[in-house]
């Protein structure tokens, strides 16, 4: 019988996903990779969703690759086979995407929450980048993503020990946005995806487009980004509803257009 790698459902504009490989603890292998991505993108093109909604199990987000999946490849595997193409394309989701992360997220685990905008840890979530355990160094953004989320000397720590760092730790660190009691992970993580999937969605999008900009480009090119953004939303009646609404006192009918 095949493996069901995620389970997927669509509630309140939001569209969830959650990883189900329970035997391996959400070992991620290019098959989960590649289905994500599809999914993902398959959502993103949905006008009925707003915000996506990534989970793990209680035990674990995802507890890493798939060692054995990897142990197996060779140089040439990973290029004809375009390994981390996929990772690519979730990369250029354009809705927000909230990770609720509980256990362990350690190596891919880890860089997959980081591909999220948002980061809700459970108590128990353990992020780390253990590969300079088994020979290699992350692959996935780990060097990357973890450095610009938590500054050079915490992250140049982590992958080089391969240490992790408790949820706590994470949060004072700048990883994830907040943490709270495991039983309450979902509904916390729900809860504030149904606060943005209530805000106007080409002006989230946007935003969110703005954000990432503010990581790469010089400040020069950032700004002049973020100000053709503005002025692009000038052009929607979701501007027209939002700035109406607060004129008239009313909550604003946001119709993504």
């Amino acid at each position: 019988m095949e493996e069901q790698y995620l389970i997927v459902e669509k509630q309140d504009r939001i569209g969830k996903i959650r990883l189900n490989r329970p035997r391996v603890l959400n070992a991620l292998n290019s098959a989960l990779i590649g289905e994500l991505a599809d999914v993902m993108e398959e959502m993103d093109r949905d006008d009925q969703i707003r915000v996506i909604l990534l989970m793990g199990s209680e035990k674990a987000f995802a507890a890493g690759a798939d060692i054995q999946e990897l142990a197996e490849s060779s140089p040439v595997d990973f290029v004809m086979k375009q390994f981390f193409a996929d990772w690519e394309r979730i990369r250029k989701i354009q809705k927000p995407i909230i990770a609720a992360v509980s256990g362990y997220a350690l190596g891919g685990g880890c860089e997959l929450a980081m591909c999220a905008d948002l980061i809700v840890a459970s108590e128990t979530a353990r992020f780390g980048q253990p590969e300079i355990n088994l020979g290699v160094i992350p692959g996935a953004g780990g060097t990357q993503r973890l450095t610009r989320a938590v500054g050079k000397a915490r992250a140049m720590e982590m992958i080089l020990t391969g240490k992790p760092i408790t949820a706590r730790e994470a949060l004072e660190a700048g990883l994830v946005n907040r943490v709270v009691p495991a039983d309450q992970l979902e509904e916390e993580a729900l809860a504030l995806a149904k606060e943005i999937a209530g805000k106007p969605p080409i002006a989230v999008r946007l935003a969110k487009q703005s954000v990432l900009k503010a990581m790469d480009l010089p400040l020069e090119h950032g700004l002049h980004f973020e100000q053709n953004s503005f002025y692009l939303l000038f052009s929607s009646q979701d501007q027209q509803e939002g700035m109406q609404a607060f004129i008239e006192k009313r909550k604003p009918n946001f119709q993504g257009k």
